[in-house]
């Protein structure tokens, strides 16, 4: 199968993991992509672009001639975990995992990949992701190894370190990891996550109306799991002169739609908005860091 990677997924790779590592995954996909739909006896329509941040996505056709999705992803973003995942779900409230096809390869119910919540109007597009996310929240699966909000907040914490001392990023890189601490210090709650659950998180589908996708799934608070969602349309808010109040108003609206702690879903909203715009400053994103502080100066 001859096709060039999409630039979204190498760009994304290379920042999120280091560019040698995700080149030299790169070079190996071609190859990869041909095992796995040898493997699955797939047959190919076209490669999804721009496609995911973290893998590659094949609209195929399976042997019954009933259309489906592989996804290949590189073994350092554990594609077993998101694999364990959508098996524990078996379709509620997510894609559904149809077959394997080799290491990091899943067969998955074909979605409408053009068609997410991102289209619709705002309040539409957050009752709707609320309605979704609340299915995913289930009791994980006995002896999981998913990794714990705890354990992944503390490799983000540890890397947010150096931004202490940044005239820019300074203080809100305290107020962060100062959250972070009081957060995790007094969480009791252990349901299973999505992980990077957002509007564009979720597509159409014609089993149900919507089903999430591509979850990096680790086991914490709904509270953390939540946090994402509160900053979607993040440059709609900061253009706006009432961005500050509106951005509030979407963590108390979620929080009550979905019982949860308004203090607590306000302190991860701070803790991942500043984690990512570190993360975009390291990346030499400037723009997309001064609008993610901008936002967590809000909070």
């Amino acid at each position: 199968m001859g096709f060039e990677p999409p630039q979204r997924l190498a760009r994304t790779l290379g920042e999120t993991y280091g560019d040698a590592a995700a080149a030299e995954w790169l070079a190996k996909l071609p190859g990869l992509a041909d095992e796995a739909l040898g493997h699955a006896s797939l047959d190919t329509e076209r490669v999804m672009a721009p496609g995911g941040r973290s893998s590659l996505v094949v609209l195929v056709r399976r042997s019954d001639g009933s259309p489906a999705a592989l996804k290949i992803a590189p073994p350092f973003t554990r594609p077993d975990l998101e694999r364990d995942a959508l098996a524990h779900w078996n379709g509620w409230g997510a894609v559904q995992l149809l077959d394997e096809a080799g290491e990091g390869a899943l067969v998955l119910e074909r979605l409408h990949p053009e068609v997410s919540l991102r289209s619709l109007p705002e309040a539409k597009a957050l009752l709707e992701a609320a309605g979704t996310v609340r299915k995913l929240w289930v009791d994980p699966p006995a002896a999981h190894g998913f990794e714990t909000v705890a354990r992944r907040t503390a490799r983000q914490a540890e890397a947010m370190e150096p931004y202490r001392a940044d005239p820019a990023a300074g203080e809100p890189t305290a107020a962060a990891l100062a959250v972070r601490e009081e957060l995790v210090a007094a969480e009791t709650e252990t349901v299973l996550l999505h992980g990077n659950f957002r509007q564009g998180k979720v597509l159409a589908g014609d089993r149900t109306p919507w089903l999430a996708v591509g979850p990096e799934p680790l086991v914490g608070e709904r509270a953390y799991d939540l946090a994402r969602l509160v900053r979607d349309r993040v440059e709609d808010l900061v253009a706006a002169s009432s961005g500050a109040s509106a951005a509030r108003r979407r963590v108390n609206k979620l929080a009550d739609s979905l019982d949860l702690d308004r203090e607590r879903l306000r302190g991860w909203t701070l803790f991942r908005a500043v984690e990512s715009g570190t993360r975009a400053l390291t990346a030499g994103r400037r723009q997309d860091a001064e609008l993610l502080l901008e936002f967590a100066s809000w909070l």
